[in-house]
Parts: C-alpha cells; sequence; structure tokens
C-alpha cells in the first residue's frame, strides 16, 4: 500500500503546557482515519502540522512527491462578496462543472437549498460551513483532512457525507483525516481511530465502537490509572454491545470478549424506577399540545399537531434543518403561543432548556466558578451516591484548576458542563436539550449520558447527532411537512421517509411499505434468539475441549493432534455464528 504521508518525532508546545511530545506515525493509501480526544489535547493541532499549516518546535512531517492535500478548518475563510457558485466551482465554465457527476452529487448532497448567485455575506452559519464543504469536496484530493466537519450539518446531511466518503475514499484510493465528535460518523467512516491524550497519538483499529472495546481492555490491563474513565467507557460499551442499532456489525470484535467486559455493567437506565420517579415529582400531566398549529407570515410552520408528554418520557425530536423544531420546542417550553389549539401544562411542571446560546451564562460572566458554585445547592444524588456540585462539574470532565476562572473565560465545551450543571442543580423536572453536542468532545458526551442516565425526569432532546439521539432517548419523533410523526424505527426510519419524500412517494403508500419490515424483524429476532443459543452451546463445546487438550498425555502427540483439529473445526464455526449474530442484530435493530 502506497505511502501518502508520515510524521517523525514531533514535538509541539506551547507557552503553558507540551501538545505533543515524539509522536511518530503515517497514512497510507485507503487509509481512513478518525481523530477522537478531549478538548485542548492537540486534535485540531496535529491536523495542522500533518497538513504543514504549523511548524512543529521539533521532528518532522513528509509528504509523498506531488501530493496533493485539501483542509476543511473550524474557522470561517469564505469570501463574503463571493457568490456561491463562485465559491464552490470557482470559475469554471457551466458546462464543465454540470458535466462532471461528482460536482453535481456534491452540489446536491450538500447545498440543494442554497441560492447559487447569493452572496455568501448573506448566507446563515449552517449554510457558510456547508459551502465551505462543498467547494472543497469538488475538487481532486490525494488526502483530505476534516475538522468538525459534520457541524451545522443535519441527519440527513451527515448520513450523505459519511456515504460519501465512503465511496470516495474506498480501498487504495487516498487518504482521508477526520476529527468529529460525531460517534455514529466516526463508526460509519473510520477505519482506524486514532486518540490523542497525554502529548502522544495512540492508534485503534476500526471506528468508535471497536476503539472503545480497545480502550476498555487497555484501562483494564492499566489497573487502575484511569479507574472513573475506564468505569464510563464500560457503560458505553454496554450500550454498543446491547443492541444500538445499525452499530453492531461494524466493530469486529468478539462476542465472548464483549461480554466478558460488560457482564457486571447494569442496564443503562431502570426505566420503571424513573417513570415512578418522574409520576412522583410530576404528576401524571406534563405539557399537552393540542391540535396546535404556528404560521410566521404566510408560512405555516406547524399545522394540528397533537402531542401528550408523559412523565419520565425520554423523546428525541427529528428534523431538516427549518422543519419546525425550534418551533415545536418554543411551544413545549411556553415562550411561544400557538396561533390556534391550545397547550396545556401540568402544574407542578419546572422546566429547563440546555440550549445553544448558553443563556443564564451571561449574567454570571465576570464571577469566578468557585463562587457559582457555593451559591448552588450543597449536593446532588447520581446512582445513588451524593455528590458536591465541584465532585458533579469534575465528573463532567471539568478540571479542579478551572474552578478559580472567570465564567466568561471559559472554552466552549467549559461552558457547556457549567451550564448543564447549573441546571441539574435547579432540579426541573422537564429538560429540554437543544443541539448538546455543540463545543463538547467524545469523552464529555458519554458523562454527559451517563449523569442523564439516572435523571428522573421528562427529557425532550434535539440533535442532529444520532448517536446521542439513540442513546439518551427512548422514542422519537419528526417534525416532516408542518406535522409530527412518530418513528418507531427511529433515525433510520426518519431518513427513508425523507428519501421516500423527495423522490415524490405519496404518504399513503407508507404504511404499506411499513409491514413487510415488521415481519423481517420479527423473523431476524426469532433466528437471533436460536443462533445464540447454538453459539452457547458451541463455545461450551470449545471451553470442554480446551480441558480435555489440558489434560491430555503430552507424550500422545496423535492424540492431541486429533483433538487439536477438532478445537479448529469448533472454533471455526463460533465464528461463522458469531459473523451471523452480528448481522441478525442489525436486521432484528
Amino acid at each position: 500500500m502506497a505511502h501518502l504521508l508520515g510524521a517523525e518525532a514531533l514535538h509541539l508546545e506551547y507557552p503553558t503546557r507540551v501538545v505533543l511530545d515524539s509522536v511518530t506515525l503515517g497514512i497510507d493509501e485507503g487509509d481512513r482515519i478518525g481523530i477522537v480526544g478531549r478538548n485542548g489535547d492537540g486534535k485540531s493541532s496535529l491536523l495542522r502540522l500533518l497538513s504543514r499549516r504549523l511548524e512543529p518546535d521539533d521532528g518532522r512531517v513528509t509528504w509523498r512527491g506531488g501530493l496533493r492535500v485539501g483542509v476543511l478548518d473550524q474557522a470561517d475563510t469564505l469570501e463574503d462578496d463571493h457568490t456561491v457558485g463562485q465559491t464552490v466551482v470557482g470559475d469554471r465554465p457551466e458546462h464543465e462543472w454540470a458535466g462532471d457527476a461528482s460536482v453535481r452529487d456534491v452540489i446536491a448532497g450538500l447545498v440543494p437549498d442554497v441560492p447559487w448567485d447569493a452572496p455568501v455575506g448573506t448566507l446563515s452559519g449552517g449554510q457558510r460551513r456547508r459551502v465551505a464543504l462543498a467547494a472543497l469536496l469538488v475538487q481532486e484530493w490525494d488526502v483530505v483532512m476534516l475538522d468538525e466537519p459534520t457541524n451545522h450539518l443535519d441527519v440527513e446531511g451527515i448520513s450523505w457525507l459519511a456515504d460519501h466518503l465512503k465511496r470516495r475514499w474506498a480501498a487504495g484510493s487516498g487518504g482521508l483525516l477526520v476529527v468529529t465528535h460525531d460517534r455514529w460518523f466516526l463508526d460509519e467512516v473510520a477505519l482506524t481511530t486514532w486518540e490523542v491524550h497525554d502529548r502522544v497519538v495512540e492508534p485503534f483499529e476500526g471506528g468508535y465502537a471497536a476503539y472503545v472495546l480497545q480502550r476498555v481492555e487497555r484501562d483494564r490491563q492499566a489497573a487502575v490509572v484511569e479507574a472513573k474513565r475506564q468505569n464510563l467507557m464500560r457503560k458505553e460499551l454496554a450500550w454498543l454491545r446491547r443492541g444500538a442499532p445499525a452499530r453492531t456489525s461494524k466493530p469486529k470484535f468478539r462476542i465472548d470478549a464483549a461480554n466478558q467486559l460488560i457482564e457486571d455493567v447494569p442496564p443503562l437506565r431502570d426505566r420503571t424506577e424513573l417513570s415512578r420517579l418522574a409520576t412522583a415529582r410530576l404528576g401524571k400531566d406534563v405539557v399537552d399540545l393540542l391540535d396546535v398549529s404556528v404560521s410566521f407570515g404566510e408560512n405555516q410552520v406547524l399545522r394540528d399537531v397533537e402531542w401528550r408528554i408523559g412523565p419520565g418520557e425520554r423523546t428525541g425530536i427529528l428534523g431538516a434543518n427549518g422543519a419546525g423544531k425550534s418551533t415545536l420546542l418554543a411551544l413545549v417550553a411556553g415562550t411561544l403561543q400557538p396561533d390556534s389549539g391550545r397547550v396545556k401544562r401540568g402544574k407542578s411542571v419546572r422546566l429547563a432548556i440546555l440550549d445553544q446560546q448558553f443563556t443564564g451564562l451571561g449574567e454570571i460572566a465576570d464571577d469566578r466558578v468557585r463562587d457559582v458554585l457555593a451559591r448552588t445547592r450543597t449536593s446532588y444524588v447520581v446512582d445513588g451516591k451524593e455528590l458536591t456540585p465541584a465532585q458533579l462539574l469534575e465528573r463532567l470532565g471539568f478540571a479542579r484548576e478551572h474552578l478559580s476562572a472567570r465564567v466568561g473565560e471559559l472554552s466552549g465545551g467549559q461552558k457547556r458542563r457549567l451550564q448543564l450543571l447549573l441546571i441539574l442543580l435547579d432540579e426541573p423536572n422537564v429538560l429540554i436539550l437543544d443541539e448538546p453536542t455543540n463545543d463538547v468532545d467524545t469523552d464529555m458526551l458519554a458523562a454527559m449520558e451517563d449523569l442523564l442516565d439516572s435523571w428522573p425526569g421528562t427529557l425532550i432532546v434535539v440533535s442532529h447527532d444520532r448517536y446521542l439521539l439513540e442513546r439518551v432517548t427512548d422514542q422519537q419523533y419528526a417534525v416532516m411537512d408542518g406535522r409530527l410523526r412518530h418513528v418507531p424505527g427511529g433515525v433510520e426510519e426518519y431518513l427513508e421517509l425523507r428519501r421516500r419524500q423527495d423522490e415524490g412517494t405519496s404518504g399513503a403508500q407508507a404504511p404499506a411499505k411499513e409491514q413487510p419490515r415488521g415481519a423481517e424483524q420479527h423473523a431476524a429476532r426469532k433466528e437471533l434468539a436460536s443462533t445464540e443459543r447454538r453459539l452457547e452451546k458451541a463455545s461450551a463445546q470449545v471451553a470442554a475441549l480446551h480441558e480435555r487438550m489440558a489434560a491430555h498425555d503430552p507424550g500422545d502427540y496423535a492424540g492431541l493432534a486429533a483433538l487439536t483439529e477438532e478445537a479448529r473445526a469448533l472454533e471455526a464455526q463460533v465464528a461463522e455464528l458469531e459473523e451471523r449474530w452480528l448481522e441478525l442484530s442489525e436486521q432484528a435493530g
């Protein structure tokens, strides 16, 4: 496999700390690498070094001769006075770029709704991001480096991008590096995961799910060096192993190894107990939207929506940008009144919103974090244990040395953690999370999810991060054509509905197509149960055979050879059953 670029003994430091030390790595043809790590550990710096946009303090980066490298930064560098067309295709004649199928695919996938002649300066932040990504992907590159490419993309856009990158960077066709906190995207795209931590870059085979397994094993072998982190990752592995849709087939890890790692990990949430606690705090009435409609001018955003929200429900809201998700949240929160219909709210409802604007932090921007915590409650119970606000903030990945910092000086990720902490300490019983993954790394997301697992209230989540949506909610609804639609199949069902909608398929045909899917799932679950029984039996036979081999006369070479051959045959059967189990797990949903 041809070598593309490499780094040798890289050292990078800033005035206050060393970021990378003695880092050596390489990228070959066909590599698709996802880069993860905590905020501030050096992910973006690593991309800048490898793209030669930043010089290391020591070491060197080498490129193959004539290498073409394209980079998508987090910074917005677009020219405001250029049109969208100029930015995406440059000065190429229309017949040239319009006749290129790959260029048309990128434009249709990323900017179909953006006016071609509009000045870039008139676009929203999300539209500018999509234009920048399109401008990069229409060009030919040997290596592409993407820094948080899913920011501002909706679920459909993220799904399209994952498919495009897998097709374009197939085996042996260039290199791809992606820094992202979107774990579903990482699992879909990456063949290798690099974790940037403690001044080093550590490689793991596979995407996010495989990385979680290998990291748990690494932490176990390192005893209790990072005990808190290890336990959190084991819980994350339990989620991945116990049926996250369309994910169990991605990592090719051994089922028995995964079972051993999670055998003492309890279910993510005790739904019965959480529902009981939520009902005790809320009563039976939470918020009911009864035939509500909302229009802005001549644009009807929501029409005849009926949604009865129950105590303890954990609901994810899906929908394209501009579909009406924010309007729906505003109705629930009471900050917007419907044009028709009514909103009925329970008397004991205490609602809080974790929004994108860090609401509530502006008025305490000059206060130190320590002083803010001193004014809050003295304790908070998580998993039956009382934690002080400082301990809770530390559990959310907030370093103790930052307690003396002023709120206004915190990074985006630190503000997000503090905002969530203050909301939880205020004891709401209805919590709305509006795009909570912004400015947050994968470790922080796992910590946030872990905290929410034991939160006894009604949870509503709007997010384009489908991993988080599937992880923390138990049901999903989609805002489509102004109506609210339950999607039992989650994100996959929503994307299928959108594909039919784009193809012009009438809604009346949808139910007829959904029926076979249920039959397929039922059949897959039956075969899955049968396969699990066969797998347990075969695994027990392998274990018994190994015991016989251990007790066998070491001088009987012929007998040992026969037992070895029998063991190999059984192990091959186990491997086949494991592969089938993985396929059926995905089909069963």
